[in-house]
């Protein structure tokens, strides 16, 4: 299994690949590609702890042979949230990153999955799509934007809101990776029951707590290590799933033949990526006008990827 993180020097990067090279399978190969002229050292020092993933870096103008015949290729690069930032004031920047990127991934590994990490997550998943369907590459099972941060951050809060263990909690966070897009799923958690009180104070939160870490953080930084391993458990799903297991997880999806039509929610991952995708489950009342109220934004976010990519 060959994996490359692009944008491997960055804070998000950084923890990514050294989750990565702690947690991949023994003989596998961990590629780390940056603009970074240190991105090689950073290879350097992770290929120095004991485990079975061989460690390479590359930089500046090396991207295709960061990214050839990989089988999975991780993307956080992109600058990051800074206070008083939404994820779409980051978007002409890392509109460009993206698909700079995917382009290059759309001629020296076009088979891979490519998990998108860099936000605005509503837009660059489509810009992905775009460009590799102009390439003629495009498969709509293995283009994914992660929102795992939504979930983690929906395990940890419903579990110090119900008192409970992290490990007997399960939410699934469907919609988009942005504000009023992300709908956790709240009303149907099993083994937890909540009061329509504690959903709304808690859906909220889960919404806005990019903003949280940005505002603590004051100025120094966003999400990178929350991200890193939200972006590690999924890129791990997805490792799993191309050897052979059956494994479900939350991410931003093609939902049926229309390109246009995004939107995360619990898919089941196989060897080839999206393997299906189940129905919602039944939601309550408030869910359903949080999702109706949603659709504009999320379909106007969408656009704007298109429109960008092809421009």
């Amino acid at each position: 299994m060959k994996v490359c993180v692009l944008g491997a020097a960055g804070g998000i990067g950084q923890p990514l690949s050294l989750l990565l090279k702690l947690q991949l399978p023994a003989g596998s190969e961990l590629s780390l590609y940056d603009v970074a002229p240190f991105t090689p050292g950073v290879a350097v020092d992770l290929s120095h702890i004991p485990t079975d993933v061989c460690v390479t870096g590359y930089v500046g103008d090396d991207a295709e042979a960061a990214m050839k015949d990989a089988d999975i290729v991780v993307i956080p690069a992109g600058v990051p949230r800074k206070p008083g930032m939404t994820r779409d004031d980051l978007f002409n920047v890392n509109a460009g990153i993206v698909k700079k990127l995917i382009g290059t991934g759309a001629k020296v590994c076009p088979n891979a999955c490519f998990a998108i990490v860099t936000n605005p997550v509503n837009s660059t998943v489509p810009i992905a799509a775009e460009v590799l369907n102009a390439a003629g590459v495009y498969d709509k099972r293995k283009l994914f934007g992660v929102t795992t941060l939504d979930v983690i951050r929906s395990i940890t809060f419903v579990a110090q809101t119900a008192g409970k263990s992290v490990d007997e909690v399960k939410v699934d966070v469907i919609g988009g990776h942005s504000g009023v897009t992300i709908l956790p799923l709240l009303s149907s958690v099993d083994g937890v029951n909540l009061s329509q009180s504690e959903i709304e104070a808690l859906t909220p939160r889960i919404q806005e707590a990019g903003t949280e870490v940005v505002e603590a953080k004051a100025g120094a930084g966003s999400a990178t290590l929350s991200m890193a391993q939200a972006a590690a458990r999924f890129t791990m799903s997805l490792v799993s799933a191309m050897n052979g297991d059956s494994v479900t997880e939350c991410c931003y999806v093609q939902v049926g033949d229309d390109t246009r039509a995004f939107h995360a929610q619990p898919v089941v991952l196989g060897k080839d990526g999206v393997e299906s995708i189940p129905p919602l489950p039944a939601l309550s009342d408030y869910e359903q006008q949080l999702l109706d109220e949603m659709r504009e934004t999320l379909e106007g976010n969408i656009n704007k990827g298109i429109e960008f990519a092809n421009d």
